[in-house]
């Protein structure tokens, strides 16, 4: 048997080394050499955590780079070393996107809480900035409750200028992106695969909008297809750029719940979304709540946690008028739902949405099994003056 191979930096086999600092060392990327190195290492299949060691024990992408190529540690790694970082350039250029890589203006400085954090990620669309991020996750085969829930809380949350983050699979994820754009607000995609290969395949147009409108960012380099190994280490990245994260459904074992205990190591508060006992996707959420997570009911928490939501309903403005006032007023008897609600305040259909996603956001109203009603503060007490004008 051949001998165990020394450990690195001079550790006697078994010694446990020391976790490297957090972040990248400064100037990890500092040079045209670096940013090339970047490229190059993009293709190298290394697990992000020994990246992140090798940086520190290098100092710079392109010392990293060369140690891969020359090491016989690294030997069955880099193959992909040595392409050409101009044909990867290109690469990223015909797919519309750009490289950010650690230490770079508008890098996501909530990525560096990771132990394992990217080095670099390819972006299509703009990321946004000067913003609250919150991640909403959960089942790929939701119930249509989950799948309700999930836009409504998109909604508000993008209606307030939050930034929803997901991952754009099927489901909950996709529920929460579509809600954020139907409130023209800004919601980043995390991919599992290149930025320029859109997965689940049937995302495709969704996945096209929120790069025109938000922001769609990977670490992996254009080209590279969606594989199961890949959307844990997706997951870490979703986890780490909200600062609070809501998981709306998952059954055990699900992907969700990988996520959210990426969250919860991160020191980010968790809140979980209830459903009914009997139904195996309430499992991730209720468990997480036994264990600590804070009960969502909808956007409205999550916007009082970040301070940008009162129980007053106090989010923009202190009084109702004109559509929101006709649809509280609509709802004065029980649940309703949207066409009831058009027929009894005169409304169009459009306006009635709108209007009825302005008063969930303001925490007057939620939605329950396809019907809108009246919360305790829209039914009196701490509702804000109601100007009922027509007009």
């Amino acid at each position: 048997m051949p001998p165990e191979e020394p450990a690195r930096g001079g550790l006697e086999p078994g010694e446990s080394r020391p976790p490297p600092p957090r972040g990248w060392p400064d100037g990890f990327v500092s040079s045209r050499a670096d940013r090339d190195a970047v490229l190059g290492l993009s293709r190298v299949e290394l697990v992000p955590r020994d990246l992140h060691a090798l940086a520190w024990e290098q100092g710079s992408a392109a010392a990293c780079l060369r140690e891969i190529r020359s090491a016989p540690r690294w030997r069955g790694r880099a193959e992909n070393a040595g392409l050409d970082p101009a044909e990867i350039r290109a690469s990223v250029a015909a797919c519309g996107a750009g490289v950010l890589a650690a230490g770079d203006p508008g890098f996501p400085e909530s990525l560096l809480d990771l132990h394992d954090p990217p080095a670099w990620l390819f972006v299509r669309g703009v990321l946004p900035e000067d913003a609250r991020w919150v991640t909403v996750v959960g089942a790929r085969r939701c119930s249509a409750y989950g799948r309700e829930v999930a836009t409504a809380i998109g909604r508000g949350l993008g209606a307030a200028g939050v930034v929803v983050v997901s991952g754009a699979a099927s489901g909950i994820d996709g529920a929460a992106h579509r809600g954020a754009l139907e409130a023209h607000g800004p919601t980043v995609a995390v991919l599992g695969s290149g930025v320029d290969v859109p997965y689940p395949t049937g995302h495709r147009r969704l996945i096209s909008r929120i790069a025109t409108e938000g922001a769609v960012v990977s670490e992996y380099p254009p080209g590279t297809r969606a594989s199961r190994h890949r959307f844990p280490a997706r997951n870490r990245i979703v986890a780490a750029l909200g600062e609070k994260a809501v998981v709306v459904e998952g059954a055990l074992g699900s992907g969700s719940r990988i996520t959210a205990e990426f969250a919860m190591d991160l020191g980010r508060e968790v809140f979980g979304i209830p459903g009914p006992v009997t139904s195996p996707l309430a499992a991730v959420p209720h468990e997480l709540m036994r264990e600590g997570a804070t009960l969502a009911r909808g956007a409205a928490d999550v916007l009082e946690s970040l301070e940008l939501f009162s129980r007053g309903g106090e989010v923009r403005g202190a009084s109702l008028e004109g559509p929101e006032a006709r649809a509280l007023e609509a709802l004065a008897g029980s649940a309703s739902t949207l066409e009831e609600i058009v027929v009894r305040s005169g409304l169009a259909a459009g306006d009635a949405l709108a209007a009825l996603m302005g008063l969930e956001l303001r925490g007057l109203v939620r939605t329950a099994g396809g019907r809108y009603e009246r919360t305790l503060a829209g039914a009196g007490g701490e509702v804000p003056e109601v100007n009922r004008s027509r007009t």
